[in-house]
């Protein structure tokens, strides 16, 4: 009983997750799309929104290597999913910022946070994928 609960909640956990990353996605893919022209469609929000919910689902929560002697180098996924989650937060909170305060930023910064984004996101699912195969 306690393992399925605990399965469960950790299920729940990783979709809040998922959807987290969802709803930065959207954001960013708003305010980016809404800057540069030939971003603005369907399908770019989508990829937004799916990068965000793959890298938030896989990233943020990665399993740690043992901390000992044995393991004392630095451990890449998770370096990789700190500064990953930083990266793509940050660009998202930027989004939310220029989006409700109604800002013109210069197209340099769009370009910025859509470079950001996809670097932040890329480096969840690297860290993921890596944390999971060491397994």
């Amino acid at each position: 009983m306690r393992f399925g609960v605990r399965k469960t909640a950790h299920v729940f956990e990783r979709v809040g997750l998922a959807m987290a990353g969802a709803a930065c996605g959207l954001f960013v893919g708003a305010y980016v799309g809404s800057a540069i022209a030939h971003l603005t469609t369907q399908g770019f929000l989508l990829l937004m929104m799916l990068l965000g919910a793959v890298g938030f689902y896989l990233g943020i929560d990665t399993p740690q290597m043992p901390f000992d002697e044995a393991h004392s180098s630095i451990d890449a996924a998770e370096f990789l999913s700190s500064a990953g989650t930083l990266c793509a937060t940050l660009t998202a909170l930027a989004s939310v910022a220029v989006i409700v305060l109604r800002l013109d930023p210069h197209m340099a910064w769009s370009w910025l946070v859509l470079v950001g984004w996809t670097g932040g996101v890329a480096m969840q699912i690297i860290a993921g994928a890596k944390a999971r195969m060491r397994k």
